[in-house]
Protein backbone atom coordinates (compact mmCIF):
# COMPACT_ATOMS: atom_id res chain seq x y z
CA UNK A 1 0.00 0.00 0.00
CA UNK A 2 1.92 3.04 -1.39
CA UNK A 3 1.45 6.38 -2.93
CA UNK A 4 -2.04 6.60 -2.25
CA UNK A 5 -3.93 9.43 -3.99
CA UNK A 6 -7.84 9.47 -2.37
CA UNK A 7 -10.33 12.78 -2.63
CA UNK A 8 -13.07 12.48 0.01
CA UNK A 9 -16.45 13.91 0.27
CA UNK A 10 -17.45 12.31 -3.28
CA UNK A 11 -21.27 14.13 -4.15
CA UNK A 12 -22.47 12.09 -7.27
CA UNK A 13 -21.53 10.47 -10.26
CA UNK A 14 -20.34 12.66 -12.27
CA UNK A 15 -18.00 13.91 -9.74
CA UNK A 16 -16.48 10.42 -9.31
CA UNK A 17 -16.04 9.72 -12.68
CA UNK A 18 -14.27 12.99 -13.20
CA UNK A 19 -12.22 11.71 -10.15
CA UNK A 20 -11.37 8.32 -11.26
CA UNK A 21 -10.81 9.99 -14.77
CA UNK A 22 -7.88 12.22 -13.41
CA UNK A 23 -6.20 9.32 -11.75
CA UNK A 24 -7.50 9.57 -7.91
CA UNK A 25 -7.82 5.97 -7.06
CA UNK A 26 -9.25 5.93 -3.44
CA UNK A 27 -12.96 7.86 -3.41
CA UNK A 28 -14.47 8.63 -0.07
CA UNK A 29 -17.69 8.83 1.39
CA UNK A 30 -18.43 10.22 4.56
CA UNK A 31 -21.89 8.98 6.18
CA UNK A 32 -23.04 9.12 9.57
CA UNK A 33 -21.30 11.98 10.88
CA UNK A 34 -21.98 13.62 14.00
CA UNK A 35 -20.53 16.81 13.26
CA UNK A 36 -20.67 17.50 9.12
CA UNK A 37 -23.45 17.12 6.91
CA UNK A 38 -23.39 13.93 4.66
CA UNK A 39 -23.03 14.56 0.95
CA UNK A 40 -26.15 12.24 -0.35
CA UNK A 41 -28.35 9.69 1.14
CA UNK A 42 -27.03 6.22 1.92
CA UNK A 43 -28.97 5.35 -0.91
CA UNK A 44 -27.48 7.63 -3.34
CA UNK A 45 -24.12 6.32 -1.76
CA UNK A 46 -24.40 3.23 -2.58
CA UNK A 47 -25.20 4.05 -6.22
CA UNK A 48 -22.57 5.66 -6.89
CA UNK A 49 -20.25 2.96 -5.34
CA UNK A 50 -21.73 0.41 -7.50
CA UNK A 51 -20.63 2.39 -10.43
CA UNK A 52 -16.77 2.37 -9.11
CA UNK A 53 -14.43 -0.23 -11.08
CA UNK A 54 -10.83 -1.26 -10.22
CA UNK A 55 -8.57 -0.03 -10.06
CA UNK A 56 -10.61 2.51 -8.29
CA UNK A 57 -11.87 2.01 -4.93
CA UNK A 58 -14.82 3.43 -2.91
CA UNK A 59 -13.88 4.03 0.93
CA UNK A 60 -16.48 4.24 3.68
CA UNK A 61 -15.67 7.18 6.09
CA UNK A 62 -17.47 6.99 9.43
CA UNK A 63 -17.52 7.55 13.10
CA UNK A 64 -18.99 4.10 13.75
CA UNK A 65 -18.05 2.54 16.46
CA UNK A 66 -19.16 -0.98 17.49
CA UNK A 67 -17.98 -4.13 14.76
CA UNK A 68 -21.22 -5.47 14.00
CA UNK A 69 -22.89 -2.33 13.04
CA UNK A 70 -19.89 -1.49 10.72
CA UNK A 71 -20.30 -5.14 9.23
CA UNK A 72 -23.90 -4.26 8.74
CA UNK A 73 -23.24 -0.72 7.03
CA UNK A 74 -20.34 -2.42 4.61
CA UNK A 75 -22.35 -5.09 3.14
CA UNK A 76 -25.17 -2.25 3.08
CA UNK A 77 -23.21 -0.12 0.92
CA UNK A 78 -20.93 -2.95 -1.02
CA UNK A 79 -17.79 -1.04 0.09
CA UNK A 80 -15.30 -3.28 2.23
CA UNK A 81 -12.58 0.01 2.95
CA UNK A 82 -13.46 1.33 6.06
CA UNK A 83 -12.00 4.65 7.60
CA UNK A 84 -12.91 5.03 11.15
CA UNK A 85 -12.54 8.05 12.75
CA UNK A 86 -14.65 7.42 15.77
CA UNK A 87 -13.50 6.43 19.45
CA UNK A 88 -13.18 2.67 18.46
CA UNK A 89 -11.68 0.26 21.15
CA UNK A 90 -9.18 -2.60 20.53
CA UNK A 91 -11.59 -5.09 21.62
CA UNK A 92 -14.45 -3.78 18.79
CA UNK A 93 -11.42 -3.95 16.19
CA UNK A 94 -10.20 -7.07 17.08
CA UNK A 95 -13.94 -8.36 16.87
CA UNK A 96 -14.51 -6.62 13.05
CA UNK A 97 -11.67 -8.31 12.04
CA UNK A 98 -12.29 -11.70 13.20
CA UNK A 99 -15.75 -11.29 11.99
CA UNK A 100 -14.89 -9.97 8.57
CA UNK A 101 -11.33 -10.44 7.65
CA UNK A 102 -12.17 -9.07 4.35
CA UNK A 103 -12.96 -5.43 5.64
CA UNK A 104 -9.73 -2.72 5.31
CA UNK A 105 -9.44 -0.42 7.69
CA UNK A 106 -7.96 2.67 7.80
CA UNK A 107 -8.22 4.34 11.03
CA UNK A 108 -7.43 8.16 12.02
CA UNK A 109 -5.28 9.62 14.38
CA UNK A 110 -6.83 13.00 14.55
CA UNK A 111 -3.79 15.38 16.09
CA UNK A 112 -5.52 18.50 18.14
CA UNK A 113 -8.27 15.87 19.45
CA UNK A 114 -5.54 13.81 21.77
CA UNK A 115 -2.62 14.37 22.90
CA UNK A 116 0.91 13.17 20.90
CA UNK A 117 1.67 10.38 23.74
CA UNK A 118 -1.79 8.92 22.86
CA UNK A 119 -1.62 9.12 19.53
CA UNK A 120 1.57 6.84 19.61
CA UNK A 121 -0.09 4.73 22.07
CA UNK A 122 -3.12 4.57 19.81
CA UNK A 123 -0.36 3.62 17.16
CA UNK A 124 1.19 0.72 19.16
CA UNK A 125 -2.38 -0.92 20.27
CA UNK A 126 -3.97 -1.12 17.65
CA UNK A 127 -1.65 -1.80 14.71
CA UNK A 128 -2.19 -5.55 14.62
CA UNK A 129 -5.83 -4.94 14.01
CA UNK A 130 -5.93 -2.02 11.19
CA UNK A 131 -4.06 -1.51 7.88
CA UNK A 132 -3.81 1.69 7.49
CA UNK A 133 -3.36 4.88 9.92
CA UNK A 134 -4.40 8.36 8.34
CA UNK A 135 -3.96 11.68 10.13
CA UNK A 136 -5.76 14.55 10.63
CA UNK A 137 -6.56 17.83 11.88
CA UNK A 138 -9.12 18.74 14.80
CA UNK A 139 -10.64 21.98 14.78
CA UNK A 140 -11.31 23.05 18.44
CA UNK A 141 -13.96 25.41 17.27
CA UNK A 142 -15.98 23.30 15.33
CA UNK A 143 -15.14 20.00 17.27
CA UNK A 144 -14.84 18.44 13.66
CA UNK A 145 -12.25 15.81 13.39
CA UNK A 146 -12.12 15.71 9.95
CA UNK A 147 -12.82 17.82 6.69
CA UNK A 148 -11.68 21.00 8.57
CA UNK A 149 -9.70 22.48 6.06
CA UNK A 150 -6.88 22.37 9.01
CA UNK A 151 -3.64 21.65 8.32
CA UNK A 152 -1.27 20.52 11.07
CA UNK A 153 2.23 20.39 12.75
CA UNK A 154 3.98 17.96 9.63
CA UNK A 155 6.69 16.95 12.14
CA UNK A 156 3.95 14.88 14.42
CA UNK A 157 2.79 12.98 11.44
CA UNK A 158 6.41 12.58 10.10
CA UNK A 159 6.94 11.01 13.66
CA UNK A 160 3.83 8.58 12.94
CA UNK A 161 5.26 7.23 9.60
CA UNK A 162 8.34 6.42 11.33
CA UNK A 163 6.69 4.57 14.57
CA UNK A 164 4.14 3.13 12.57
CA UNK A 165 4.36 -0.97 10.94
CA UNK A 166 1.40 0.03 9.17
CA UNK A 167 1.51 2.51 6.25
CA UNK A 168 0.41 5.89 7.25
CA UNK A 169 -1.79 8.39 4.79
CA UNK A 170 -1.33 11.72 5.71
CA UNK A 171 -4.96 14.10 5.35
CA UNK A 172 -5.53 17.75 6.95
CA UNK A 173 -5.77 20.79 5.14
CA UNK A 174 -3.75 19.65 1.98
CA UNK A 175 -4.19 21.29 -1.32
CA UNK A 176 -2.57 21.23 -4.49
CA UNK A 177 -0.50 24.21 -3.59
CA UNK A 178 0.59 21.93 -0.59
CA UNK A 179 0.83 18.56 -0.97
CA UNK A 180 3.81 17.71 -2.67
CA UNK A 181 5.83 19.72 0.05
CA UNK A 182 4.05 17.58 2.66
CA UNK A 183 4.67 14.44 0.67
CA UNK A 184 8.60 15.66 0.78
CA UNK A 185 8.48 16.59 4.73
CA UNK A 186 6.36 13.45 6.41
CA UNK A 187 7.04 10.38 3.43
CA UNK A 188 3.48 9.18 3.78
CA UNK A 189 1.99 6.24 2.09
CA UNK A 190 -0.60 8.16 0.49
CA UNK A 191 -2.41 11.68 0.81
CA UNK A 192 -6.14 12.75 1.35
CA UNK A 193 -7.94 15.75 -0.17
CA UNK A 194 -11.31 16.92 0.67
CA UNK A 195 -12.55 20.73 0.97
CA UNK A 196 -9.09 21.61 -0.17
CA UNK A 197 -10.22 20.25 -3.86
CA UNK A 198 -13.47 21.94 -3.88
CA UNK A 199 -14.87 25.00 -5.26
CA UNK A 200 -17.14 27.67 -3.53
CA UNK A 201 -19.78 25.78 -4.30
CA UNK A 202 -18.32 22.47 -2.53
CA UNK A 203 -18.18 20.34 -5.49
CA UNK A 204 -14.89 19.03 -6.36
CA UNK A 205 -12.66 20.94 -9.17
CA UNK A 206 -11.21 19.43 -12.18
CA UNK A 207 -8.32 21.38 -12.43
CA UNK A 208 -7.86 21.54 -8.03
CA UNK A 209 -7.92 18.12 -8.80
CA UNK A 210 -5.99 17.66 -11.65
CA UNK A 211 -3.11 20.34 -10.31
CA UNK A 212 -3.35 17.90 -6.96
CA UNK A 213 -2.73 14.72 -8.77
CA UNK A 214 -0.17 15.99 -10.58
CA UNK A 215 1.80 17.14 -7.46
CA UNK A 216 0.99 14.31 -5.39
CA UNK A 217 2.74 12.15 -7.83
CA UNK A 218 5.75 14.21 -8.31
CA UNK A 219 6.35 14.25 -4.90
CA UNK A 220 6.01 10.18 -4.54
CA UNK A 221 8.37 10.01 -7.08
CA UNK A 222 10.72 12.36 -5.57
CA UNK A 223 11.19 10.14 -2.49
Amino acid sequence: MKDIIQIAGVIDSKEAEMLMTQGVEYLGFPLRLPVNKEDHTEAEATEIIAGIAQPHKAVLITYLDIAQEIIEFCEQLQCFIIQLHGDISVEELKKLKDLCPEIIVFKSLVIGESTQDRLEEMIAELSPYVDAFITDTFDPVTGASGATGKTHDWSISKRFVELSPKPVILAGGLNADNVRQSILEVKPAGVDSHTGVEAIDGRKDLELIRKFVEEAKAGFEAI
